[in-house]
Order: C-alpha cells, then structure tokens, then sequence
C-alpha cells in the first residue's frame, strides 16, 4: 500500500483533511498528468492534485493498523 499525507487542502476542505495520512491507489494514467487516486473523505477514490500530498513511508505493522478498518 502506498500512503500520501494531505499537504494542501484550500478549497476542498469537505473531501482532504489537512496533515491527514491517505491510501494512494496505482493509476499510472493519472500520474502522467499530475493528479493521484487517493480515498478521501467520502470513502471513495477520486483524483486530486498530486501537488497536494506528499509520499510517506511507515513500518508495514503501522501500515496495517492504520487501515486495518478500512479493507
């Protein structure tokens, strides 16, 4: 799994959160073009801005615990 945190969410404050840890999902096509697939707020996938997040990295036991609710 691929985690990003939320670095920049002026004007879509209703679907990112701030400093918030998100799952990024493979979309190579959006990646070309800038954008990133992340699951935000709403429990879906959409794309946003990829100048809006930054890459993290945590111990893959974190990782697991951080979205085990979510699978």
């Amino acid at each position: 799994m691929n985690l990003v945190i939320c670095v920049d969410n002026r004007g879509l404050e209703a679907s990112l959160e701030a400093r918030k840890i998100y799952q990024r999902l493979d979309d190579p096509r959006a990646e070309k073009v800038g954008m990133v697939r992340v699951v935000d707020e709403s429990g879906e996938d959409y794309l946003h801005p990829a100048s809006r997040f930054q890459p993290i990295r945590v111990e893959a036991q974190l990782e697991q615990r951080l979205f085990a609710d979510a699978a």
